[in-house]
């Protein structure tokens, strides 16, 4: 059997997973699961019970593979649980269950500026303090009584028993946040959440070892240590920094899945860069505390909306030669989409998504426009941040040749990096609790497609309204 292994959970909005690790950063086994929105209480709420129940079935299997020494929770910044002695106390707000009007009106009129918080105004439930604005009028008691707990500091607790939050977590267009003063908002200060937020913890720290149940029920050894945990898309950054090409410099990383964020190192200062509220633009906070500008939008959704698969959808990286040749042909014709098909989201959230022209019939036509629309839009996001160092493309979509070949061509000027590490999450989790992970961290350099795509483009943005919206300031 094996010693020392340790366990990574990613508690995602579309999936959970469980990732089982040696000490030397060899994946030995994985699990996901689909999450399904429940309700409960009125509202549109996480499944946190199912997934706990689906969490120790998987621990349970895993701790016959190796004695698992430690595991460490990741989870998305859109979600938070009110926690007391006997348990949790509501379920979880699914971020995009829809507030009665009133409640967000009234919210709406207390936030802060985005100047101060770097958190845009978002629609549903995204910044989490609508969420807990919207409890304190449904649960009052709860909330009166309870500790705030962010999304993966929440899967610590229950393996743990320690409450905590953590500073990427809350620094994630929640509203409760002040990036680089490292203090919870007026907002969070004046409802009373500032001081109900859970004691403030580092992602590296070790909360305790795993409860008593938990090892009771999923045969964990008495030493299997818990962490705090990290938000998903800074474990990603985190573990950017593993590669030597990036070690002391200035860089961006494009993390691609359901959401793609583009997040900007920048050393020293940050405020060089006045970033458009209006196009999804928001700073986060790195681990350390810094703050880092990012914009996003929610490609892994506009694909599914754009490709309409009717069985399985196409694997770009098994077919990339037929999607090269069908993005060529869509560029010469001129056939693209328009932002957006996620509304209230992205660099064009008031825009509607329709095909400029029929839309094709066949998948793999419909797939290499999808493709080239991901570029389209990622090069709008990076422009929005003043993206302009190295740039690191991750995650799913990382294995989509037009995607990634497309970006690479409207930015010619910037070197763009495909990463060789195919779990950067997971990996980035594995850094914070001091895995002995390889040092070959190579990156492969992007050939960009050998396309004109200045024509696409200029006709894209002009018809998506890029005109409309100002680009980032003072970068």
């Amino acid at each position: 059997m094996r010693h020392g292994c340790i366990v990574v959970l990613d508690v995602g909005k579309t999936l959970a997973k469980v990732t089982m690790w040696s000490r030397e950063g060899r994946l030995l086994d994985r699990r996901t699961r689909p999450n399904e929105a429940a309700s409960a209480e009125g509202y549109a709420c996480l499944d946190a019970a199912g997934i706990a129940a689906w969490l120790e079935d998987v621990l349970k299997s895993f701790s016959r593979i190796g004695e698992i020494a430690a595991i460490v929770p990741v989870g998305h910044g859109a979600a938070a649980c009110i926690v007391d002695e006997n348990g949790l106390c509501v379920p979880p707000v699914d971020y995009e269950a829809e507030l009665p009007p009133e409640t967000r009106a009234r919210y709406l009129a207390l936030r802060d500026p985005f100047a101060l918080t770097g958190s845009p105004c978002l629609p549903a439930g995204l910044n989490l303090g609508t969420q807990l604005f919207w409890l304190d009028e449904i649960a009052p008691h709860a909330m009166r009584h309870g500790r705030i707990v962010t999304w993966a500091q929440y899967w610590a607790w229950l393996l743990s028993g320690v409450i905590a939050t953590e500073i990427s977590s809350l620094g994630t267009h929640t509203d409760l946040w002040v990036p680089g003063e490292n203090r919870p908002s007026p907002l969070a200060v004046s409802r009373g959440w500032a001081e109900r937020l859970a004691p403030l913890r580092n992602a590296s720290d070790v909360l305790s070892p795993v409860r008593k149940e938990w090892r009771a029920r999923c045969d964990l050894p008495a030493g299997c240590l818990v962490y705090c945990g990290v938000h998903d898309s800074n474990a990603a950054l985190f573990a950017a920094r593993m590669h030597k090409e990036m070690d002391e410099r200035e860089f961006t990383v494009l993390s691609t899945g359901t959401w793609f964020v583009a997040m900007r190192m920048i050393k020293g200062k940050t405020d060089r860069i006045t970033l458009p509220e209006r196009r999804d633009c928001l700073v986060n906070v790195d681990v350390f505390g810094s703050p880092v500008p990012s914009a996003r939008f929610m490609g892994g959704r506009e694909v599914e909306a754009i490709e309409e698969p009717q069985g399985d959808p196409i694997d770009p990286s098994a077919h990339a030669g037929t999607l090269l040749h069908r993005a060529a042909h869509a560029v010469e014709a001129g056939l693209f989409v328009l932002p957006s098909f996620q509304k209230g989201v992205g660099p064009f959230p008031d825009r509607t998504g329709h095909w400029l022209s029929t839309r094709p019939k066949d998948p793999f036509d419909r797939r290499a426009v999808a493709s080239l629309y991901l570029a389209l839009m990622a090069n709008a996001s990076l422009d929005l941040i003043g993206s302009a160092e190295r740039l690191i493309v991750e995650g799913r979509f990382a294995a989509d040749p037009v995607f990634t070949r497309a970006l690479a061509a409207l930015r010619p000027t910037q070197a763009v990096y495909l990463s060789r590490m195919q779990d950067t999450v997971p990996l980035g989790a594995l850094r914070l609790a001091g895995a002995e992970l390889p040092q070959d961290s190579a990156l492969e350099r992007v050939e960009p497609l050998d396309l004109d795509l200045r024509a696409y483009a200029q006709r894209w943005n002009e018809l998506a309204g890029q005109a409309d919206f100002p680009l980032a300031a003072g970068v």
